[in-house]
Protein backbone atom coordinates (compact mmCIF):
# COMPACT_ATOMS: atom_id res chain seq x y z
CA UNK A 1 0.00 0.00 0.00
CA UNK A 2 3.31 2.35 0.78
CA UNK A 3 4.39 1.89 -2.87
CA UNK A 4 1.18 2.59 -4.31
CA UNK A 5 1.14 6.24 -2.39
CA UNK A 6 4.58 6.69 -3.22
CA UNK A 7 5.73 5.43 -6.55
CA UNK A 8 4.57 7.78 -8.94
CA UNK A 9 3.94 4.87 -11.87
CA UNK A 10 1.73 2.86 -9.34
CA UNK A 11 -0.07 6.65 -8.52
CA UNK A 12 -0.45 6.73 -12.05
CA UNK A 13 -2.15 3.34 -12.79
CA UNK A 14 -4.62 4.13 -9.64
CA UNK A 15 -6.03 7.41 -10.59
CA UNK A 16 -6.11 5.92 -14.20
CA UNK A 17 -7.93 2.34 -13.15
CA UNK A 18 -10.58 4.15 -10.98
CA UNK A 19 -11.07 7.36 -13.45
CA UNK A 20 -12.03 4.02 -16.23
CA UNK A 21 -14.14 2.20 -13.54
CA UNK A 22 -15.61 5.89 -13.06
CA UNK A 23 -16.64 6.65 -16.61
CA UNK A 24 -17.55 2.92 -17.31
CA UNK A 25 -19.98 3.00 -14.66
CA UNK A 26 -21.79 5.79 -15.17
CA UNK A 27 -22.07 5.08 -19.30
CA UNK A 28 -22.88 1.47 -18.73
CA UNK A 29 -26.19 2.77 -16.30
CA UNK A 30 -27.73 3.81 -18.96
CA UNK A 31 -26.85 0.59 -21.92
CA UNK A 32 -28.05 -1.37 -18.94
CA UNK A 33 -31.49 0.19 -18.37
CA UNK A 34 -31.79 0.11 -22.89
CA UNK A 35 -31.20 -3.47 -22.60
CA UNK A 36 -27.61 -2.86 -24.95
CA UNK A 37 -25.62 -4.65 -22.25
CA UNK A 38 -23.67 -6.20 -24.94
CA UNK A 39 -23.27 -3.17 -26.87
CA UNK A 40 -20.09 -2.52 -24.88
CA UNK A 41 -18.97 -6.18 -25.98
CA UNK A 42 -19.38 -5.20 -29.81
CA UNK A 43 -17.36 -2.15 -29.23
CA UNK A 44 -14.99 -3.20 -27.71
CA UNK A 45 -14.15 -5.88 -29.94
CA UNK A 46 -15.12 -3.69 -33.45
CA UNK A 47 -11.92 -1.32 -31.73
CA UNK A 48 -9.64 -3.82 -32.53
CA UNK A 49 -9.48 -3.63 -35.88
CA UNK A 50 -9.56 -0.03 -35.47
CA UNK A 51 -5.95 0.02 -33.43
CA UNK A 52 -4.15 -2.05 -35.51
CA UNK A 53 -5.39 0.17 -38.80
CA UNK A 54 -4.21 3.26 -36.98
CA UNK A 55 -0.92 1.84 -36.06
CA UNK A 56 -0.43 0.20 -39.69
CA UNK A 57 -1.35 3.46 -41.39
CA UNK A 58 1.47 5.77 -39.11
CA UNK A 59 4.07 3.04 -38.03
CA UNK A 60 3.92 4.44 -34.36
CA UNK A 61 2.61 3.11 -31.15
CA UNK A 62 0.55 6.24 -29.76
CA UNK A 63 -2.20 6.38 -27.91
CA UNK A 64 -4.20 8.82 -29.43
CA UNK A 65 -3.69 7.59 -32.38
CA UNK A 66 -4.73 4.25 -31.07
CA UNK A 67 -8.07 5.92 -29.94
CA UNK A 68 -8.94 7.86 -33.16
CA UNK A 69 -9.16 3.87 -34.94
CA UNK A 70 -10.84 2.32 -32.58
CA UNK A 71 -13.55 5.46 -32.22
CA UNK A 72 -14.03 5.39 -36.04
CA UNK A 73 -13.84 1.18 -35.87
CA UNK A 74 -16.81 1.61 -33.15
CA UNK A 75 -18.51 4.16 -34.96
CA UNK A 76 -18.65 1.78 -38.15
CA UNK A 77 -19.53 -0.67 -35.91
CA UNK A 78 -22.42 0.99 -34.58
CA UNK A 79 -23.72 2.07 -37.89
CA UNK A 80 -23.39 -1.46 -39.22
CA UNK A 81 -25.66 -2.98 -36.31
CA UNK A 82 -28.28 0.25 -36.74
CA UNK A 83 -28.29 -0.63 -40.39
CA UNK A 84 -29.36 -4.44 -39.68
CA UNK A 85 -32.07 -4.28 -37.34
CA UNK A 86 -33.50 -0.93 -39.44
CA UNK A 87 -33.84 -3.07 -42.72
CA UNK A 88 -34.16 -6.28 -41.68
CA UNK A 89 -35.54 -8.46 -39.53
CA UNK A 90 -32.29 -9.62 -37.50
CA UNK A 91 -32.87 -8.95 -33.49
CA UNK A 92 -30.40 -6.40 -32.34
CA UNK A 93 -28.75 -8.69 -29.93
CA UNK A 94 -28.31 -10.80 -32.88
CA UNK A 95 -26.71 -8.14 -34.86
CA UNK A 96 -24.64 -7.38 -32.81
CA UNK A 97 -23.00 -10.58 -32.15
CA UNK A 98 -22.70 -11.04 -35.73
CA UNK A 99 -21.01 -7.25 -36.05
CA UNK A 100 -18.91 -8.75 -32.92
CA UNK A 101 -17.80 -11.41 -34.57
CA UNK A 102 -16.78 -9.95 -37.88
CA UNK A 103 -14.81 -6.88 -36.76
CA UNK A 104 -12.62 -9.30 -34.14
CA UNK A 105 -12.21 -11.77 -37.11
CA UNK A 106 -10.63 -8.76 -38.74
CA UNK A 107 -8.36 -7.43 -35.94
CA UNK A 108 -7.19 -10.69 -35.20
CA UNK A 109 -5.97 -11.31 -38.77
CA UNK A 110 -4.63 -7.53 -38.68
CA UNK A 111 -2.68 -8.34 -35.75
CA UNK A 112 -1.43 -11.88 -37.16
CA UNK A 113 -0.23 -9.66 -39.96
CA UNK A 114 1.68 -7.13 -37.61
CA UNK A 115 3.65 -9.18 -36.30
CA UNK A 116 4.26 -11.43 -38.89
CA UNK A 117 5.01 -8.73 -41.06
CA UNK A 118 8.66 -5.78 -41.10
CA UNK A 119 7.23 -3.52 -38.79
CA UNK A 120 9.92 -2.96 -36.10
CA UNK A 121 7.63 -1.27 -33.25
CA UNK A 122 4.84 -4.06 -33.34
CA UNK A 123 5.12 -5.03 -29.86
CA UNK A 124 2.67 -4.75 -27.27
CA UNK A 125 0.37 -4.48 -29.64
CA UNK A 126 -1.30 -7.84 -28.21
CA UNK A 127 -1.79 -6.34 -24.74
CA UNK A 128 -4.84 -4.44 -26.19
CA UNK A 129 -6.42 -7.88 -26.35
CA UNK A 130 -6.27 -8.28 -22.16
CA UNK A 131 -5.14 -5.16 -21.19
CA UNK A 132 -1.90 -3.37 -19.89
CA UNK A 133 -2.39 -0.77 -17.16
CA UNK A 134 1.15 -0.75 -16.37
CA UNK A 135 1.99 0.81 -19.27
CA UNK A 136 0.05 3.91 -18.84
CA UNK A 137 2.04 6.95 -18.45
CA UNK A 138 1.19 10.64 -16.89
CA UNK A 139 -0.11 11.69 -20.28
CA UNK A 140 -2.16 8.73 -20.62
CA UNK A 141 -3.37 9.65 -17.32
CA UNK A 142 -4.33 13.39 -18.20
CA UNK A 143 -6.08 11.63 -21.61
CA UNK A 144 -8.11 9.75 -19.16
CA UNK A 145 -8.97 12.46 -16.91
CA UNK A 146 -10.20 14.56 -19.68
CA UNK A 147 -12.15 11.97 -21.04
CA UNK A 148 -14.09 11.15 -17.55
CA UNK A 149 -14.64 14.76 -17.05
CA UNK A 150 -16.21 14.61 -20.55
CA UNK A 151 -18.61 11.77 -20.08
CA UNK A 152 -19.48 12.48 -16.44
CA UNK A 153 -20.28 16.39 -17.81
CA UNK A 154 -22.39 15.07 -20.98
CA UNK A 155 -24.36 12.84 -18.68
CA UNK A 156 -25.08 15.22 -16.34
CA UNK A 157 -26.28 17.79 -19.04
CA UNK A 158 -28.43 15.41 -20.59
CA UNK A 159 -29.49 13.53 -17.60
CA UNK A 160 -33.21 14.06 -18.24
CA UNK A 161 -32.75 13.24 -21.98
CA UNK A 162 -31.10 9.82 -21.20
CA UNK A 163 -33.94 8.64 -18.77
CA UNK A 164 -36.45 9.49 -21.66
CA UNK A 165 -34.54 7.54 -24.16
CA UNK A 166 -34.23 4.23 -21.21
CA UNK A 167 -37.74 4.66 -20.27
CA UNK A 168 -40.11 6.22 -22.82
CA UNK A 169 -38.52 7.49 -26.14
CA UNK A 170 -41.90 7.71 -27.75
CA UNK A 171 -43.04 10.32 -24.77
CA UNK A 172 -39.84 11.74 -25.57
CA UNK A 173 -40.39 11.76 -29.36
CA UNK A 174 -43.91 13.38 -28.83
CA UNK A 175 -42.71 16.32 -26.62
CA UNK A 176 -40.30 17.30 -29.31
CA UNK A 177 -36.88 15.43 -28.12
CA UNK A 178 -34.65 14.01 -30.90
CA UNK A 179 -34.57 10.64 -29.54
CA UNK A 180 -32.60 9.21 -32.37
CA UNK A 181 -30.05 12.07 -32.58
CA UNK A 182 -29.53 11.32 -28.65
CA UNK A 183 -29.67 7.37 -29.39
CA UNK A 184 -26.23 8.17 -31.78
CA UNK A 185 -24.94 10.49 -28.89
CA UNK A 186 -25.13 7.73 -26.38
CA UNK A 187 -23.63 5.26 -28.78
CA UNK A 188 -20.69 7.64 -29.04
CA UNK A 189 -20.54 8.07 -25.51
CA UNK A 190 -20.42 4.54 -24.82
CA UNK A 191 -18.09 4.03 -27.58
CA UNK A 192 -15.45 6.69 -26.19
CA UNK A 193 -16.03 4.97 -22.57
CA UNK A 194 -14.79 1.42 -24.18
CA UNK A 195 -11.71 2.40 -26.47
CA UNK A 196 -10.53 4.72 -23.35
CA UNK A 197 -11.18 1.41 -21.15
CA UNK A 198 -9.35 -0.67 -23.56
CA UNK A 199 -5.92 -0.02 -22.23
CA UNK A 200 -5.99 -1.41 -18.96
CA UNK A 201 -9.13 -4.26 -18.97
CA UNK A 202 -8.62 -4.97 -22.49
CA UNK A 203 -11.44 -6.04 -25.75
CA UNK A 204 -12.34 -9.29 -23.84
CA UNK A 205 -12.98 -8.03 -20.95
CA UNK A 206 -14.17 -4.50 -21.24
CA UNK A 207 -17.59 -5.22 -21.18
CA UNK A 208 -17.63 -6.40 -17.58
CA UNK A 209 -15.83 -3.00 -16.62
CA UNK A 210 -18.84 -1.40 -18.61
CA UNK A 211 -21.84 -3.35 -17.25
CA UNK A 212 -20.91 -5.41 -14.58
CA UNK A 213 -21.01 -1.99 -11.72
CA UNK A 214 -24.29 -0.56 -13.22
CA UNK A 215 -25.67 -4.16 -12.94
CA UNK A 216 -24.33 -4.03 -9.01
CA UNK A 217 -25.97 -0.55 -8.38
CA UNK A 218 -29.38 -1.69 -9.69
CA UNK A 219 -29.34 -3.46 -6.37
CA UNK A 220 -29.12 -0.52 -4.40
CA UNK A 221 -31.81 1.92 -5.66
CA UNK A 222 -35.11 2.25 -7.52
CA UNK A 223 -33.94 5.84 -8.60
CA UNK A 224 -31.98 6.57 -11.50
CA UNK A 225 -29.94 9.13 -10.57
CA UNK A 226 -28.75 7.49 -7.35
CA UNK A 227 -27.88 4.65 -10.06
CA UNK A 228 -25.90 6.28 -11.82
CA UNK A 229 -23.57 7.66 -8.54
CA UNK A 230 -23.65 4.27 -7.02
CA UNK A 231 -22.39 3.11 -10.70
CA UNK A 232 -19.39 5.09 -11.30
CA UNK A 233 -18.65 5.01 -7.40
CA UNK A 234 -18.21 0.78 -7.96
CA UNK A 235 -16.48 1.07 -10.56
CA UNK A 236 -14.07 3.06 -8.82
CA UNK A 237 -13.94 1.11 -6.01
CA UNK A 238 -13.19 -2.00 -8.78
CA UNK A 239 -10.74 0.07 -10.67
CA UNK A 240 -8.66 0.88 -7.07
CA UNK A 241 -8.54 -2.36 -5.65
CA UNK A 242 -7.09 -3.64 -9.48
CA UNK A 243 -4.27 -1.57 -9.06
CA UNK A 244 -3.80 -1.91 -5.60
CA UNK A 245 -3.94 -5.70 -5.44
CA UNK A 246 -1.66 -6.12 -8.70
CA UNK A 247 0.67 -3.88 -7.12
CA UNK A 248 1.28 -5.74 -4.00
CA UNK A 249 1.38 -10.03 -5.87
CA UNK A 250 3.44 -9.85 -8.85
CA UNK A 251 2.48 -11.10 -12.20
CA UNK A 252 -0.59 -9.81 -11.42
CA UNK A 253 -2.58 -7.83 -13.82
CA UNK A 254 -4.71 -4.90 -12.91
CA UNK A 255 -7.01 -5.00 -15.50
CA UNK A 256 -8.81 -8.92 -14.96
CA UNK A 257 -8.03 -7.81 -10.69
CA UNK A 258 -10.49 -5.00 -11.45
CA UNK A 259 -13.06 -7.33 -13.39
CA UNK A 260 -13.16 -9.74 -10.35
CA UNK A 261 -12.94 -6.84 -7.64
CA UNK A 262 -16.34 -5.45 -10.14
CA UNK A 263 -17.42 -9.42 -9.79
CA UNK A 264 -17.27 -9.06 -5.68
CA UNK A 265 -19.15 -6.08 -5.53
CA UNK A 266 -21.95 -7.51 -7.95
CA UNK A 267 -22.02 -10.51 -5.45
CA UNK A 268 -21.99 -8.36 -2.17
CA UNK A 269 -24.91 -6.26 -4.07
CA UNK A 270 -26.92 -9.39 -5.38
CA UNK A 271 -26.53 -11.44 -1.28
CA UNK A 272 -27.32 -7.67 0.56
CA UNK A 273 -28.81 -5.22 -1.29
CA UNK A 274 -31.45 -3.30 0.53
CA UNK A 275 -34.55 -4.36 -1.34
CA UNK A 276 -33.88 -6.81 -4.64
CA UNK A 277 -30.78 -8.56 -2.24
CA UNK A 278 -31.35 -12.14 -1.51
CA UNK A 279 -30.73 -11.51 2.26
CA UNK A 280 -33.98 -8.73 2.28
CA UNK A 281 -36.39 -11.11 0.01
CA UNK A 282 -35.64 -14.05 3.06
CA UNK A 283 -36.06 -11.41 5.65
CA UNK A 284 -39.55 -10.04 3.66
CA UNK A 285 -40.79 -13.48 3.43
CA UNK A 286 -40.10 -14.12 7.03
CA UNK A 287 -41.78 -11.28 8.41
CA UNK A 288 -44.35 -11.25 5.76
CA UNK A 289 -45.22 -15.09 7.19
CA UNK A 290 -44.92 -13.66 10.72
CA UNK A 291 -47.74 -11.06 10.23
CA UNK A 292 -49.76 -14.01 8.51
CA UNK A 293 -49.40 -16.41 11.20
CA UNK A 294 -50.30 -13.71 13.26
CA UNK A 295 -53.35 -12.63 11.44
CA UNK A 296 -54.56 -16.06 11.25
CA UNK A 297 -53.97 -16.75 15.05
CA UNK A 298 -56.16 -13.37 15.19
CA UNK A 299 -59.10 -14.39 13.27
CA UNK A 300 -59.00 -17.43 14.80
CA UNK A 301 -59.42 -15.88 18.09
CA UNK A 302 -62.47 -13.71 16.83
CA UNK A 303 -63.76 -16.63 16.00
CA UNK A 304 -63.64 -18.62 19.00
CA UNK A 305 -64.58 -14.97 21.08
CA UNK A 306 -67.75 -14.99 18.60
CA UNK A 307 -68.48 -18.36 18.84
CA UNK A 308 -68.24 -17.78 23.21
CA UNK A 309 -70.68 -14.70 22.34
CA UNK A 310 -73.46 -16.75 20.46
CA UNK A 311 -73.24 -19.96 23.14
CA UNK A 312 -73.87 -17.69 25.79
CA UNK A 313 -76.38 -15.57 23.93
CA UNK A 314 -78.25 -19.26 22.91
CA UNK A 315 -78.28 -19.97 26.60
CA UNK A 316 -79.52 -16.94 27.59
CA UNK A 317 -82.06 -16.89 25.05
CA UNK A 318 -83.13 -21.06 26.66
CA UNK A 319 -83.18 -19.63 30.27
CA UNK A 320 -85.55 -16.62 29.06
CA UNK A 321 -87.44 -19.29 27.31
CA UNK A 322 -87.99 -21.89 30.05
CA UNK A 323 -88.72 -18.92 32.82
CA UNK A 324 -91.71 -17.93 30.44
CA UNK A 325 -92.88 -21.40 30.10
CA UNK A 326 -92.72 -21.43 33.80
CA UNK A 327 -94.74 -18.48 34.42
CA UNK A 328 -97.57 -19.46 31.91
CA UNK A 329 -97.95 -22.61 33.91
CA UNK A 330 -98.69 -20.98 36.58
CA UNK A 331 -102.24 -19.60 35.58
CA UNK A 332 -103.53 -23.20 34.85
CA UNK A 333 -102.92 -24.57 38.06
CA UNK A 334 -104.60 -21.98 39.97
CA UNK A 335 -107.69 -22.52 37.70
CA UNK A 336 -107.52 -26.10 38.24
CA UNK A 337 -107.41 -25.26 41.75
CA UNK A 338 -110.07 -22.89 41.91
CA UNK A 339 -112.18 -25.25 39.97
CA UNK A 340 -111.55 -27.93 42.75
CA UNK A 341 -112.40 -25.78 45.58
CA UNK A 342 -115.75 -24.87 43.93
CA UNK A 343 -116.96 -28.54 43.14
CA UNK A 344 -115.81 -29.01 46.54
CA UNK A 345 -118.57 -26.47 47.91
CA UNK A 346 -121.13 -28.15 45.67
Amino acid sequence: MLNLLTDPNLRWILLGSMLLGLSGGVIGTFSYLRKQSLIGDTLAHAALPGICIAFMLTGVKSVGLFLVGALLAGAAATLSVTLITRYSRIKPDAAMGIVLSLFFAVGIVLLTRIQHSSYGNQSGLDKFLFGQAASMTSSDLYTLGGVALLLVIACGLLYKEFKLLCFDPGYGRGLGFPMGLLEQLLLGLTTVAVVVGIQAVGVVLVAAHLITPAVSARYWTDRLGVMTVLAGLFGALSGAAGAWISSGVSQLPTGPISVLAATACFVASVLFGPRRGLAAKLLGRRSARRRWLAESAGVAARANIQAAMQATAQAAVLTDGQANVHDNAHPNVHSAAHANERGASV
